[in-house]
């Protein structure tokens, strides 16, 4: 064991975070934390980086390992260029490195200061040093001389993510690595993460990433954890077991209780049958149901609908837009229909707001012509979440606007009623904005969006910072919704839940239109470079000859397509018995070569098995 906690206690004011909670980490293991907002999760990582002292219990540590922490906010005295606050995470020696960068990078050089810290590193042996820390830099492709402070929210997570990563670390913590960041650097962030030697404990709520990156799911449930081996799909079937088993056990008890109470308040002729030991376990039972501690409710969404808009929501004819000479759309020709649900889909910085704000008419093109339809009520959610700019205001004055009563789905509610739907107490209502955390304010972010009719929905980037229950019930609601939304996002999973069209930036300007979301755009989309230069080697070491599509099957793809369900049944069952041994209790303490060849065989089988399906699909239409 690399790590742990044993009957870990913690409360803070009259929350109780960890209730005698137990703990252990081994070699190898990737561990996702998972838990609704204010759980505690962010709390639990620094207890076990030992930034946070228990009320009671121990935290256990192996001696000499090292770790390493990524917090979820950007720390607010970070300074520096990016080369320094990397090399920072390598302490004294790493900011002796970072000088001499500094030094000799400098127009006009010092060369005597460069001298001395030269002098300086040889003294302490540290050239490896500057070449780690260069190593980081360019795998995370990180501007190394830029001013850290004028980076974006994602370039700056990337940073930090590097100054984490630099000192080579036993154990990385993670806290919502995701937040902020687009869709390829997600993408290489698990490649990395995949290929990182040490235990990996992080909190995400991006379910595609915690599906390719977890071994084994921590729940943090009312201050217990609970553990799933065998990744997101294992805990969902656990997790809902163990709820439908809780709400069992809890009915059985508070029947029984009813009973008891009932007996006990029987009448005088009765009490010389009454069991001092029965009185004593009604007492214990009292005790139990005051101690009980129940779970926090659902956030309840009513997404409002007004009346319908007309049939053309918007249509874009050949529209280029750009800043700076440099376009960012080049001639794109949509259109969008009542009832579309469209994903806007492209890295950071590639136009993807500007084109919502062409979209719905607040930004003239500089060429083509864009034409709105008619009847739009648009309800936005903002990704810099500008309707909280004000931070002094509460949660009421942001739903209300002075006003006691909001008028939600035909009924007259009052504010404080309407916002305990989205889990905030009337005590946490009245509090200002800046002291709500990152998931309070989308909440309330998502209660003022849908506190007014709608048939317009636009929503750029909604999942930050939302926990999954809230996620899942967010889904379900744009998914019955009766009108139009528009929907930034990098969480492919709540893409795919989601949209029916996405547009895709592809570079240079270019936007492409597709059916579906996320996955079905992996399908569809033009190959890259790369793709196309590894099919021309393929085709070539083939040399096929050049033949017409068929419209029947011949005898050898009979042959084919009948030996087909036998290879997936094999690939299935090898699939699962290689997860029967990561589920093993001792897997993690095995070497590490063997726990990549389980999980490199996992990640082939996956592929084998798209391969097969496709592949039986396309010989199914042939029969």
């Amino acid at each position: 064991m690399l790590l742990g906690l044993k009957n870990a206690s913690l409360r803070i004011a009259d929350t109780v975070l960890l209730d005698a909670v137990d703990f252990s980490l081994e070699a190898g293991e990737r561990v996702c934390l998972v838990g609704r907002n204010g759980a505690g999760k962010s709390t639990l990582l620094r207890v076990i980086a030992g930034d946070q002292a228990l009320d009671a219990g121990e935290r256990i540590c192996a001696q000499g390992i090292r770790l390493a922490r990524l917090q979820q906010d950007v720390p607010a005295d970070t300074d520096g260029s990016v080369y320094d606050v990397v090399a920072d995470g390598l302490g004294e020696i790493g900011r002796l490195s970072a000088r001499y960068h500094q030094l000799a990078h400098a127009a006009q050089p010092d060369l005597d200061r460069l001298a001395a810290v030269q002098a300086e590193i040889e003294a302490h042996d540290a050239w490896n040093v500057e070449a780690r820390v260069e190593a980081i830099v360019t795998r995370l492709e990180l501007p190394a001389d830029a001013a850290f402070a004028e980076l974006s929210g994602g370039q700056k997570r990337r940073v930090l993510l590097g100054r984490a990563l630099v000192s080579e670390p036993d154990v990385l913590l993670l806290d919502e690595p995701t937040n902020h960041l687009d869709i390829p650097s997600i993408d290489a962030l698990e490649t990395l993460l995949h290929e990182f030697a040490g235990s990996l404990i992080f909190v995400s709520h991006d379910r595609a990433f915690v599906r390719r990156l977890a071994t084994r799911v921590c729940d943090l449930d009312r201050g217990r954890l609970s553990n799933w081996t065998g990744g997101w799909d294992a805990y969902l079937r656990g997790k809902a077991e163990a709820l439908h088993a809780e709400a069992i056990e809890q009915a059985l008890f508070d029947k029984k209780l009813a009973q008891e109470e009932a007996w006990i308040r029987k009448g005088v002729e009765a009490r010389r049958t009454r069991s001092a030991g029965r009185v004593k376990a009604l007492l214990q039972m009292r005790e139990h149901l005051q101690q009980r501690r129940k779970r926090e409710g659902d956030v309840k969404l009513v997404v409002q609908e007004a009346e319908r808009s007309g049939r053309l929501v918007a249509r874009l004819d050949a529209v280029t837009h750009g800043f700076g000479g440099e376009p960012l759309i080049r001639r794109l020709s949509t259109t969008i229909l009542r009832g579309d649900k469209i994903g806007i889909i492209g890295p950071n910085g590639a136009g993807k707001t500007t084109l919502l704000a062409l979209l719905l008419g607040k930004l003239q093109p500089d060429a083509g012509s864009v034409r709105l339809g008619s009847k739009l009520e648009v309800a936005y959610f903002d990704q810099l979440r500008d309707a909280l700019r004000d931070e002094e205001m509460t949660a009421i004055d942001a739903v209300g606007g002075g006003r006691e009563y909001v008028e939600i789905d035909g009924s007259r509610r009052h504010v404080i009623s309407y916002l305990q739907d989205f889990l905030f107490t009337p005590d946490r209502a009245r509090v200002p904005v800046r002291v709500l955390s990152g998931g309070e304010r989308a909440r309330l972010m998502l209660a003022q969006l849908f506190s007014k009719p709608s048939n317009l929905l636009v929503l750029d980037e909604p999942t930050n910072d939302l926990d999954m229950e809230t996620l899942d019930l967010l889904e379900e609601q744009l998914i019955d919704y009766k009108g139009t939304v528009l929907l930034v996002s990098h969480d492919r999973e709540f893409l795919d839940n989601v949209v029916t069209r996405s547009l895709v930036f592809e570079g240079n300007g270019v936007v492409g239109d597709y059916v579906g979301g996320y996955a079905d755009w992996l399908r569809q989309r033009p190959p890259t470079a790369l793709e196309r230069s590894a099919a021309a080697v393929a085709s070539a070491s083939r040399a096929p000859s050049i033949q017409q599509p068929k419209a029947r099957l011949d005898s050898r793809e009979r042959r084919e397509l009948d030996a087909l369900p036998q290879r997936i049944e094999a690939l299935e069952t090898e699939q699962s018995m290689l997860a029967a041994q990561m589920n093993e209790p001792g897997f993690y303490r095995r070497a590490r070569e063997q726990i990549d060849r389980v999980e490199q065989r996992l990640r082939e089988i996956d592929e084998q098995l798209t391969v097969a399906y496709a592949r039986w699909e396309a010989l199914e239409t042939l029969r």
